[in-house]
């Protein structure tokens, strides 16, 4: 199967498209967004990695020339390191991760990426004999490691790092002030937040939590670009948000705690850990 096949796109206007694996029929599907500038393009998340998307971002026209020859410079930036949204990674020469994550990513680190995938969410196999249990997010070097309020700049608009920990320790989301847009990655989509993995948090999540709540507050967000499912507004945020919040209690936690153990298990026997 070609990469042509594999994705298919959605333009939204503003040099922003919507890109999804339209073969992985899952509730893990990540959205995957390119960003378009004046001088550099950035994709969000990659995605599974079993066809290349600068191949297909290529071939679908999707990638905007530079001034003389040859394409723009074009950044990969993982939301976090999880595997739905690291495998597509090693197909880009530039890569961007938060530093909490950048050592599991160059150890190809499948327990803390989460890995587990299964055959039947995959509706055609990417190459005749593929089986999901091969599937393993391979190890990436990072080109560039990012913190709190860095900012990537694409020429004619800029993204602000923000490090919101909580699902995993190196969670972020990337606001563009200027345009009021906020690409959340998996900190917060229209769904159920996952806090019972290996390296997720419940304080950290309440704390991430009330950051996105002051964002509403202080009017500087009006369109999310989640990790999973639909887009979503301002006020929405701020539900899914103060939700969370309300229901961390000590039940929460306590079942949290219950989950992650199983989780982790699970995790151990099917992705050994790496530690060199």
């Amino acid at each position: 199967m070609s990469a042509l096949e594999w994705f298919a796109h959605k333009p939204l206007g503003g040099g922003i498209f919507w890109i999804q694996e339209r073969f992985y029929e899952s509730g893990n599907r990540a959205n995957i967004w390119l960003v378009r500038g004046s001088q550099r393009d950035v994709v969000i998340d990659a995605g599974l990695g079993l066809r290349s998307l600068p191949d297909y971002l290529r071939a679908a026209g999707l990638l905007a020339p530079a001034e003389g020859a040859g394409p723009r410079p074009l950044l990969a930036v993982a939301t976090h390191v999880h595997f739905d949204h690291s495998g597509g990674l090693q197909h880009f020469e530039e890569v961007a991760v938060h530093s909490a994550e950048a050592g599991a990513l160059l150890r190809g680190d499948n327990y803390e990426a989460v890995t587990w995938l299964s055959d039947r969410e995959v509706a055609r196999p990417p190459r005749p004999g593929w089986r999901a249990r091969h599937f393993r997010v391979p190890p990436v070097r990072p080109t560039r490691l990012l913190q709190e309020g860095d900012v990537i700049s694409l020429g004619d608009r800029q993204l602000t790092v923000m490090h919101m920990p909580g699902h995993s320790r190196g969670s972020i989301c990337l606001h563009d002030k200027d345009r009021k847009i906020l690409f959340s990655g998996d900190v917060v989509y229209d769904g159920s937040m996952i806090d019972w993995l290996p390296y997720s948090r419940i304080s950290d999540y309440v704390a991430s939590c009330q950051r996105l709540m002051e964002l509403v507050d202080r009017g500087l967000v009006e369109k999310v670009l989640p990790g999973h499912f639909n887009i979503f507004g301002a006020e929405r945020l701020y539900c899914l948000a103060s939700n969370y919040i309300s229901q961390a209690g000590v039940c929460h936690k306590v079942s949290t705690c219950a989950m992650r153990s199983i989780a982790s298990i699970a995790l151990r026997i099917t992705n050994p850990r790496v530690t060199s």
